[in-house]
Formats: C-alpha cells, sequence, structure tokens
C-alpha cells in the first residue's frame, strides 16, 4: 500500500472556536459581527467565499460554550454527543467578509435582527447582545478546498454571459460577498430588498453589475418590493404576485444540479445565456421560481433557487 493510500484526508470542514472582536451596528436591521481566534487559521480560501454556508452554534447561555470535541474529525457528531439542553442552537449564515493578515484570519457576519414578535430567534437574541470576547463556535469550510468542492456554496454561473442575483435582507451578505469574489468583468443585475432605506449597504461590485436597493413600505411584507422589481426586468409585468410556498416542512431548494422537489434534470452542454440566483424567504422564492420556470420558461439548467427561511416557522440548522 502507498504512502498516498494510507494518508488521512482533511475533513472538508473545521471546526473553530472564535471569539467576538467587534460588534457594530451597520444599520437599524443589521449588526456586523467580527470573530477571530486561532482555530480560524484554516477556515476558508479569501476570494473563494462566494455564498458558502457556515454554520454558528448559538449556546443557551450567552457565555456558556457547549463541550464539542474540537481534536475530532466528525463535528457533526461531536456536536450531537453533547446533551441536547447544553449545545444550544445552531443556525446557517453566509460570510459576509473573510480576512487573513499577520495577526491571523478574521470572519465577518452580517446578521439581520429579527426581533418582532414571531420572528426572533436564537441567533438574532444572542446577536443583539453580542460583546467583544465573547465565544462563538463556527462550522466552514476548510481552507484550499475550492468553493466548488465543499458543498456549501452554490453560485455557479458557468459560462453565462449575465447573471441575476435576487434576495432579501438575509440573502444581502451572500450577494455581497458573491460580487465581491466574482471576476471583475462580471456582467448583470442584483436585486435587494430591505427593510428600510437605512439599510442599503456598501458593496464592491463588478462594474457591469447593477445593484438595485428595494427598501420595503413600511409594514409592507416580504417580496411586496422584490418580485414585482424582478419581474419587471425580466418583461412580466402582468404576472400575478400572490405569494404561495411549497407543501411540507422543507425549504425551496433548487439548483442546477440538485432538486429539492425531486424533478429530473436534465443534463445540457449548451451555454447558458443568463445565470440566475434568488435566496430569501422561501415562499417568496417559491412565486418568483413559478413565475420564471413555469411562465417565462427559463430553463433549470441557469437557476438557483433557496429557501433561506420561512416566515412563522422557526427554522433549525
Amino acid at each position: 500500500m502507498s504512502a498516498e493510500s494510507t494518508t488521512k484526508a482533511r475533513p472538508t470542514y473545521a471546526l473553530a472556536l472564535t471569539e467576538v472582536r467587534a460588534v457594530e451596528r451597520v444599520s437599524p436591521n443589521f449588526v456586523r459581527i467580527t470573530f477571530g481566534g486561532a482555530d480560524l487559521d484554516e477556515f476558508g480560501t479569501p476570494g473563494d467565499v462566494f455564498d458558502a454556508r457556515i454554520k454558528l452554534i448559538f449556546p443557551p447561555e450567552p457565555h456558556a460554550i457547549p463541550a464539542i470535541d474540537r481534536d475530532s474529525d466528525d463535528w457533526w457528531g461531536s456536536y450531537l454527543a453533547v446533551p441536547e439542553h447544553e449545545r444550544g442552537s445552531m443556525r446557517t449564515y453566509s460570510v459576509r467578509e473573510l480576512t487573513t493578515t499577520d495577526a491571523g484570519t478574521e470572519v465577518v457576519v452580517d446578521f439581520v435582527l429579527h426581533l418582532e414578535p414571531g420572528l426572533t430567534g436564537p441567533a438574532s437574541t444572542w446577536a443583539s447582545s453580542a460583546e467583544v470576547g465573547q465565544p462563538l463556535f463556527i462550522v466552514g469550510p476548510r481552507r484550499g478546498i475550492p468553493a466548488t468542492e465543499h458543498g456549501g456554496a452554490e453560485f455557479a454561473p458557468g459560462t453565462a454571459r449575465s447573471v441575476l442575483l435576487a434576495g432579501d435582507e438575509t440573502a444581502a451578505p451572500a450577494i455581497a460577498r458573491i460580487l465581491e469574489d466574482a471576476p471583475r468583468g462580471l456582467r448583470g443585475t442584483a436585486f435587494i430588498e430591505v427593510p428600510t432605506a437605512a439599510d442599503v449597504l456598501r458593496i464592491d461590485a463588478p462594474a457591469g453589475v447593477e445593484v438595485t436597493w428595494l427598501p420595503r413600505a413600511a409594514g409592507g411584507a416580504h417580496g411586496t418590493a422584490l418580485m414585482p422589481a424582478v419581474l419587471a426586468h425580466l418583461g412580466d409585468t402582468a404576472a400575478s404576485l400572490e405569494v404561495r410556498d411549497i407543501d411540507g416542512d422543507e425549504l425551496l431548494w433548487e439548483t442546477p444540479e440538485y432538486s429539492g422537489l425531486g424533478e429530473d434534470i436534465a443534463v445540457t452542454d449548451a451555454p447558458a445565456d443568463r445565470y440566475f440566483w434568488i435566496a430569501g424567504e422561501s415562499g417568496v422564492v417559491t412565486t418568483l421560481r413559478r413565475h420564471l420556470v413555469k411562465d417565462l420558461g427559463v430553463d433549470r439548467s441557469q437557476v438557483a433557487f433557496m429557501g433561506y427561511w420561512r416566515r412563522g416557522v422557526a427554522m433549525r440548522g
């Protein structure tokens, strides 16, 4: 047996014990938190983050840390081995920024503060009172593993000549990271719906990508600004914009390579003219998917539709 065959492959994902380095309320509904720590030295690959998903483990008490075995190659098994009342809650987020310097690696996460009754959860509660020095476990792709290989990123435009990105405030950090990691020659359009005009944040997008921020009207439901803007951009001005969601407990998750609805995915080598990436509240994403695929005839090989959350439902994981 060769030395190569006996060498144990490194796990794709890394479990990092971090500490809060900075907390900044960047807008009425976003708080930006910077995490650091030696465990992040093998975390993520700067410039190749895009919409990679990471897991944050929020402890049952603000300064408590669950006793997860950090030396194990099976972080998930180690997490489940902790008694349920001690392990806390795990939630999925996107990296807003990943930086490496001589002083180490830092990860920045933008949290949406869903603090109104019925919408808040452990992540918003934790972020709303986070303090410098607080510890937190983060799970993310290991450094050196391309986004296309670690299974946590969906943005894959291939040879498409332009892109259309759309999402609500929960998708804003992923859209921002996609645009800042994308080739400077990328062309396309991005629509981002946010609660208020004061929630518009800076994105260093390629010059060929037009970014349109869409503040909701006071008291407006998710999608009321995003859906008509996207469909008008595509020439579908007569569409019915009644929000519909899929049945069951699962969120909509449809990419060119995967169908959460169990649909057959045809393999095609034909280059796509445009690539669509749409994420956010599940009912809104489902409604846009129906219009694009069924009404406008957009090919499934050109789209990624991802329900990040569902209104009125406490999401897990």
